[in-house]
């Protein structure tokens, strides 16, 4: 009767503008237009993360795993990082990004070895496997953000991406260490 397949009722998200009106009533300071804004872009975020983590799922990796690969392939070829620029980079701790490491080594996705200039440091290597992985996932990706985007123009879509842009830099300078 309308549950979910592992049997929770499925709870009704408002709308934007039925949240909007909720944090009006609640909150009268509150701009309606930034709200939206920025409602509708962490809604945007929260629903693509559930459809990426769909699409990893079925390749057998982690969004987790995802963002390791996408950064060893971001860093160029030979696709070679060490742990603590990965855990850096990814906003991990150590702790953390070593047992991510753990599993995609047992996994075949990286490789972990000495650096032969520098035996006291560890060098995270992209196999062959974590590359066809990450294709993989781009193939994919890439069919759900055409769809994602396909009612805009080209033109939308260039103006879309410039403003977000903006906004990204905008919280970025803000977020950034002083």
């Amino acid at each position: 009767m309308g549950d979910t397949p592992d049997g929770t009722t499925p709870v009704h998200e408002p709308s934007l503008d039925e949240q909007i009106a909720v944090y009006q009533r609640e909150f009268q300071d509150l701009d309606p237009q930034v709200e939206k804004v920025v409602s509708a872009l962490s809604r945007l975020n929260r629903r693509m993360n559930v459809a990426y983590g769909r699409q990893t799922a079925a390749l057998g990796i982690s969004n987790a795993e995802w963002e390791v690969l996408k950064a060893l392939v971001i860093s160029g070829a030979p696709y070679r990082m060490g742990p603590s620029e990965l855990a850096k980079q990814l906003g991990l701790t150590p702790a953390a990004m070593t047992h991510r490491i753990d599993r995609m080594t047992a996994e075949g996705l990286v490789t972990r070895e000495r650096d032969e200039s520098n035996r006291v440091r560890v060098i995270v290597e992209l196999t062959d496997e974590g590359r066809s992985k990450w294709l993989d996932a781009m193939r994919a990706a890439t069919v759900f953000e055409e769809d994602l985007l396909q009612d805009l123009s080209t033109a939308e879509r260039g103006v879309l991406g410039d403003m977000l842009t903006r906004l990204l830099d905008r919280v970025e300078d803000l977020q950034s260490p002083s």
